[in-house]
């Protein structure tokens, strides 16, 4: 089980080879890869700037990954998350899972990227064709992961 926050992009096929080949007994791998749309709430973005607080972000993700690996039997899970400003279509997140059976990992992916857009502390700041506005916290999100405190 891993976390990286990173500026750089990364090698969505890389990761998921690595992981898929770690064990000969993995039966599935379920990936989420979220990307930086070009328009929202009907503006323009030209970028989004993403910001973190070092250290404790991490530990959020870990234990986001932990409560999936206790709630599903799954093999391993990696999330790697960007930092840093971003252009549309740029990757910001890749949340890959691995395990015997494709119900689990689909689970527990979607359990951990539920988690993150709720739990971790990440900021992010648009820049659109009608200025500069903070992401504010969606109600939907909120929705997600509170079924999955209903199913537990």
């Amino acid at each position: 089980m891993a976390v990286r926050v990173q500026t750089e992009d990364f090698d969505a096929g890389a990761e998921i080879t690595r992981l898929r080949l770690s064990r000969p007994d993995t039966g599935a791998v379920a990936a989420f890869i979220g990307q930086v749309r070009d328009l929202s709430e009907g503006a323009d973005i030209s970028t989004m700037t993403l910001e973190h607080y070092p250290g404790m972000t991490e530990k959020a993700l870990e234990r986001i990954i932990q409560q999936a690996g206790e709630r599903w039997d799954i093999f391993d899970a990696l999330v790697i998350h960007r930092i840093g400003e971003l252009k549309p279509l740029d990757q910001i997140v890749l949340v890959l899972v691995s395990g015997a059976h494709r119900d689990e990992a689909f689970a527990a992916c979607e359990f951990i990227m539920d988690y993150l857009k709720t739990e971790a502390p990440f900021w992010k700041k648009e820049q659109t064709s009608t200025g500069e506005r903070w992401v504010e916290a969606r109600a939907s999100d909120d929705e997600a992961r509170q079924r999955w405190m209903e199913k537990h």
